[in-house]
Formats: structure tokens, sequence, C-alpha cells
């Protein structure tokens, strides 16, 4: 049995949103790519989000047979995540009197993502006795093992509130099997309901450059670097995300450092992009990483980039000579995988779903621990030996090849299914007694 039609909740940030702003990031991808591929399958997927707007409409087509509703709940705007569960109860009431307007049958699952969409999904689960599937993205008690120097342990309440969770729902999707296992050791999940489905990437977008097919990534690589005015024969280190301790930006420069003051001659020729905005507790100073920049004495080296559309991404992937994610805890890293479609190997902590993500001297270089120096003497080697950095390229591609969103929507859509097998009974109830 499979379902027509699935509420899909993300409380804390829009798939409309830019990645790599606020709160928006992998997730956010995540959550758009899959709605997207399940509605191919001819699975409708309505998404509630918090309106951080009044100007909003109440429901936004992001493409056909996906919607996006806005729930109103708290102020629009100002609002942090952290004071997000006490409207808790006001999106649950927003999410009610949508369903109140429809047939009691109108939606056969709920599928949340992160734990306070998590909340929000137990309650309108029971309420329509529909199965709860539930994809927690990032846990409490991972976080806290790997803090970065300077982050804000996550609090007693969302290791309370994701325990419950993990507790009621029906089946909990998890990244790689590393997540699987930390649900079974961190919050005793139930085995049985626990499926491992990895995340994909849009390989329609993420692709090498097409005109430069023809002549290999490298052509691609040079093409990129024309078209966002970079030098041709430049060591581009690139990092892409929200700049948080938790992504660990800060270890990229350090090593950066690191490596020109061990080759200064090295400094006539790297550029550094740091392509992402301020998020979490990264908005505590905003301007924290251009400061250290200067006082690492790399300013010169440095290209501080807003976050840009995924369109535009493409560009600054191809035109990176590796991507580095020095990130402390990633439970998978889709943003290793849309880097190595494009072409682009990438240096990694190794760490999360990482090592899922990236092929461990195939298609990139895994990294234990969070050493400056440590990654100073990968990109070094980058550096000094081109032909195994092209080997790298040629081999990334083929491996990202692997993640496609079809079949990361199929394998959801089993999950799914089997969610619905088991709470027949309840349905059956209900449409007794409606």
């Amino acid at each position: 049995m499979i379902p027509r039609r699935v509420a899909m909740l993300s409380v804390h940030t829009s798939p409309l949103h830019q990645p790599g702003t606020g709160d928006a990031g992998g997730m956010n991808v995540y959550i758009v790519e899959l709605a997207k591929r399940l509605a191919a399958i001819d699975i409708e997927v309505e998404i509630f989000t918090r309106a951080t707007s009044a100007a909003l409409p109440p429901s936004v087509e992001l493409a056909p047979g996906v919607l996006v509703r806005h729930v109103a709940a708290g102020p629009y705007e100002g609002l942090a995540k952290e004071n997000l569960p006490a409207q808790l109860c006001a999106f649950t009431h927003g999410v009610m009197r949508t369903w109140a307007d429809h047939r009691p049958d109108h939606y056969d699952l709920v599928h949340s993502h992160y734990w306070l969409s998590g909340h929000v999904g137990r309650l309108a689960a029971h309420r329509w006795r529909v199965p709860l599937v539930h994809t927690m993205h990032t846990m409490a008690k991972v976080k806290n093992a790997s803090l970065a120097d300077g982050d804000t342990p996550e609090p007693a309440s969302r290791v309370s509130g994701e325990t419950q969770v993990v507790e009621s729902a029906d089946r909990l999707i998890a990244n790689t099997g590393k997540e699987a296992a930390e649900l079974l050791h961190h919050y005793d999940a139930d085995p049985r309901r626990v499926a491992v489905v990895h995340p994909g990437v849009n390989l329609d977008r993420f692709r090498p450059d097409a005109s430069t097919a023809h002549s290999g990534v490298e052509a691609g690589r040079m093409a990129a670097r024309a078209r966002l005015g970079l030098p041709r024969d430049a060591l581009i280190p690139l990092f892409v995300g929200r700049i948080q301790p938790l992504k660990a930006p800060d270890v990229l420069l350090r090593a950066v450092a690191r490596l020109l003051e061990e080759r200064p001659g090295l400094r006539e020729r790297i550029v550094v992009p740091v392509v992402g905005g301020p998020s979490g507790s990264g908005l505590t100073e905003p301007e924290g990483l251009q400061k250290l920049a200067a006082c690492l004495g790399i300013s010169d080296v440095v290209l501080f980039h807003p976050p840009v559309s995924q369109d535009d991404l493409t560009d600054w992937y191809r035109a990176a000579s590796v991507l580095v994610m020095p990130s402390y805890s990633e439970s998978f890293g889709l943003v290793a995988i849309e880097a190595q479609a494009c072409g682009t190997p990438v240096i990694a902590a190794k760490v999360g779903g990482l090592p899922v993500a990236v092929r461990d001297g195939v298609s990139g270089v895994l990294i234990q621990g969070h050493q400056p120096s440590d990654y100073a003497r990968a990109l070094s080697d980058f550096a000094d030996t081109p032909t195994r950095a092209a080997r790298m390229a040629e081999a990334a591609v083929v491996h990202a090849r692997s993640f496609g969103w079809t079949s990361a929507a199929a394998a959801t859509a089993e999950v799914y299914t089997a969610a619905l097998h088991d709470c027949r009974p309840l349905k059956g109830r209900l449409a007794h007694v409606v």
C-alpha cells in the first residue's frame, strides 16, 4: 500500500529558503528534492513550515504535486530556533485547521524532519490515525559528543524531546548505517523501525560542465574559473555552508595559514572562497571569520561570498581544486556529494556520514580529527600532485552518480509502505468511525 498524500513537516526552516542562510542548509535541499521525486512517482506531498513573513501566501506550489503551506506560529521575524518549542502548540493548531478543511483521510502518512517537527508529527499522526515517519537529520547527543570550541551544547530539553519522538515514530529514516547505529545506541531505538536511506544529489544540476564534456573535468574547471573571475592556475580550496563552529570553517583558514607559513611561495597562487552566511551560534559574532582571517594574516587570499542559488553553486564547485569540509558533525554531508558530482574531490573530517559520502583515497581524503596541520598537509598534497588530483576529480563524478534522488525517493516510498502496512488496523478503525 503506497500513500497517496503525505503531510511533510519542516517547522523551523522553509524549503523555499536559500540554503546557506540562517538555519537553511542540507535539510532544505533534502526536503525539496525528496518531495519532488515522491511527486514524480504519484505521491503528493504537502509541506508545512512556519511563516516568516506576513506577506507570504497561505500556500505555494513548489512543483507539480508538491505544495508548501505556511503556518502562522509566533512572530514572523526575529524568532531564534531555540525559542521555537514555545510555538509548537500554535504550529500544531495551524496544521490541524488545514486538515479540518479536508476529508478525515486526506493524509495517509506524516513525515517529520528534525525533532521540532517530530513533536508536531506525533500529535498529528495520533489525531489522524496514520503512521509517523521521522528523519532526525541531526541528533543532540551526537552533536554534544563532538562540540567545536566555543560552540553551545544542545539543551537537555532537546535530548528529552528527541527521545520522545524516537519512541513515537513508526519508522525512523537514517541517512547512513552509522546514524542508524547512533539511534540505537543513544536513543534506544527499536532496530525493526529504523531504515537506512542515503540522501541523493540532483545529478541533472550538479555535474561537470556540459559545454566542455568532450574535454573532461579539468576543461570545465577552467571554464568555471573564467566565469567567476578566478585565476586559472590557482590552488582553490573551497568552503560551502553555514558559517558556524559546527561546520569548522576556521579549521580551513588555520590550515591555509599553516600552509602559507611553511610554503610562502604558494601565496601568489592560492584563493580560498568561503561561500555561505552566519548561522546558529555563528550569529553571535557574524564577522568572526573575517576577523580570524585578518589575525592569521591571510585576508588577502580569502574570498568571502554570500550564499548563492543552487544553480550558481555549481560553478563554485566546478571552479574549486578541492572542497574542504572539516565539520565536527555531519549526518550525511550533501555538499560533499554535490561537489563530487561536479568533478571536485573533497577533503573532509572523518565524522558522521562523510565516510559514506567520500571514498577515502579515491574521490577525496578523509582526516581523523580537526588539527589544521593535517588539513594543511592534505592541501599541500593537492598542490604538489596535480595528476592525483585529476584522477580523484574523475573518480568523484563516478562515485556521486550512485547517489541519485530517484533511488532515494523509491527507498523512502518503501519505508512509507512498510509503515502503512503495520498501521492498517488503525486505518481500518478510522474508516469504520467515519
